[in-house]
């Protein structure tokens, strides 16, 4: 499994940022180590999510926001008719080609934020009803946002994998360290 590393020191904000984020993303992609498919798209709880899709979800909302601030198009677009494959894999999807695509849209993410000429620089949010109109945020709250949704989601991945065979954070830090 390759795993995405910040290019530069972290000394810096930005690289801070990127480190942090990182960190949560490890977490995650660390859940489905040593899992089959069917493993990775079980859901062992009462939860509706499965270990393959929360590394399917975090991949598109990372993609999705960066999108948003560059100015571009989401890579996929959801809506109430779709939003539920955000959390599934369908078709040819793997975990293995998810977690490729991650590593993409994680490269895509350290250059957009080491590329902008300050993180104070804003672009406007989405209209949504969960958004106030017409408020803008910065590439600073963007990273922030970031990390904040990659932990809550490693949370949920720490206790599905617990939950399918026991294995705790700390067990598969070491699983991963060991090759």
């Amino acid at each position: 499994m390759v795993m995405h590393v910040p290019s530069a020191e972290c000394g810096d904000e930005r690289g801070a940022l990127l480190a942090f984020l990182e960190e949560q993303r490890g977490g995650i992609r660390r859940s489905v180590l040593g899992l089959t498919e069917e493993q990775a798209s079980s859901r062992p709880s009462a939860s509706e999510l499965s270990l393959a899709g929360l590394v399917k979800h975090v991949a598109e909302v990372e993609q999705g926001w960066v999108a948003l601030a560059k100015g571009e198009e989401r890579a996929v677009q959801r809506d109430q008719s779709n939003w539920h494959e955000c959390f599934l894999l369908v078709g040819d999807e793997t975990v293995e080609s998810q977690l490729a695509y991650w590593e993409k849209v994680a490269a895509e993410t350290e250059a957009f934020v080491r590329s902008v000429p300050s993180l104070d620089d804003s672009f406007p949010l989405p209209s949504e009803p969960w958004f106030p109109p017409g408020e803008r945020v910065s590439v600073r709250w963007l990273m922030l946002h970031l990390i904040r949704e990659t932990a809550r989601h490693a949370g949920h991945a720490d206790i599905i994998r617990e939950s399918l065979d026991g294995k705790t954070a700390f067990e598969l830090v070491a699983q991963a360290q060991q090759g």
